[in-house]
């Protein structure tokens, strides 16, 4: 299910789905190829465990949302823009994105909220069908609710994969941030990946991370927790989970189930901006049927379809993403 229900059984990491990291999106501006747009979504509108909707404000001001960008083939962050949110004494949220480059982008430090440079500051959250976009320089930037991209028939996969397709996401939201960033910003070859950090205890702690679709909630498994926690350039150590959720999910061999893992491992996004974008092999688009690459390989061939295909309310202009299905007030929610 993407990464939408990342926790421990299809919950959201540390209990709070504001720090649930679902999708990552890469692909060339639409009519510009010297640019790039970056979409990194979080909190989903609503849960598996618990069941139903999460609450409305957007973001956690007490966490950390980063896009990480590895540009020399060491899954280690070369680049990162990090994001954080602030709240007004009416629960308003505004977002500041920073860079950060070479020993600022790797790891956790107890200062990285305030390293980097500022690209644009308190840039008004959207609770609605209001886009509040903040232009500089070369870049663009929006944060806030959207209707979720991502299509898949949720059901059919709590149903030992017999699907329907109907899709469980057609009328959900997700909280989104879109950067539009020139390319001379980035790599000519990209490895990308997103994290969320929570600092509600006083510490940063990284809290999700991923990069490509449906990997952390069907194949993590009982290393669930390290996995969230830990970077692309460990991921090695995963291959033996991977390999064992793909021998009991798709009747592989072990040592079938082994390469295949290897394959989905390390967890990262290659992205190439000068090349057309298709997932897996170059980024990702909001249309790309990602759950029809993922299920031949979960499954061994056995399924190849949830029968669900992209939504129709995405838009041609930034932030690309559609408009949320439902408005949320932007007074203070208890937690």
């Amino acid at each position: 299910m993407s990464h939408h229900y990342s926790g421990p059984d299809f919950g959201f990491p540390h209990g709070d789905a504001r720090l649930d990291f679902t999708d990552l999106y890469a692909f060339p501006k639409p009519g510009d190829g010297s640019k790039s747009i970056l979409i990194m979504n979080v909190h989903p509108s609503a849960g598996v465990n618990p069941p139903g909707p999460t609450r409305d404000d957007a973001f956690s001001t007490e966490a950390i949302y980063e896009l990480r960008i590895d540009t020399n083939g060491d899954n280690v962050a070369d680049i990162g823009y990090r994001v954080r949110v602030a709240s007004s004494k009416d629960g308003a949220q505004t977002a500041t994105v920073r860079r950060v480059e070479g020993a600022q982008a790797v790891g956790i430090g107890a200062g990285m909220a305030d390293d980097g440079q500022i690209i644009v500051e308190g840039v008004p959250v959207s609770t609605g069908a209001e886009t509040h976009v903040a232009e500089a320089g070369d870049y663009r930037f929006f944060a806030g609710w959207r209707g979720d991209p991502f299509f898949f028939d949720v059901a059919g996969a709590l149903n030992n994969l017999q699907f329907t397709g109907d899709d469980g996401f057609a009328d959900k939201d997700v909280c989104s941030i879109v950067l539009e960033v020139p390319n001379s910003a980035l790599g000519k070859k990209n490895g990308l990946w997103c994290r969320t950090l929570d600092g509600s205890t006083g510490k940063w702690v990284q809290a999700d991370r991923g990069a490509r679709s449906n990997q952390t909630p069907f194949l993590a498994g009982e290393q669930n927790a390290a996995y969230l926690a830990a970077e692309p350039a460990e991921d090695a150590r995963f291959i033996p989970v991977f390999a064992h959720a793909l021998e009991h999910a798709g009747g592989y061999t072990p040592a079938d189930a082994t390469r295949v893992a290897g394959t989905l491992l390390p967890d990262v996004l290659h992205y190439d901006p000068t090349q057309l974008a298709v997932y897996p092999t170059n980024g990702r688009t909001l249309t790309d049927d990602v759950v029809d690459f993922f299920l031949p390989l979960l499954s061994n061939g056995k399924v190849t379809s949830d029968k669900v295909g992209p939504h129709k309310d995405l838009l041609g202009q930034f932030p690309y993403v559609g408009a949320p299905h439902r408005a949320r007030t932007t007074e203070r929610v208890a937690a």
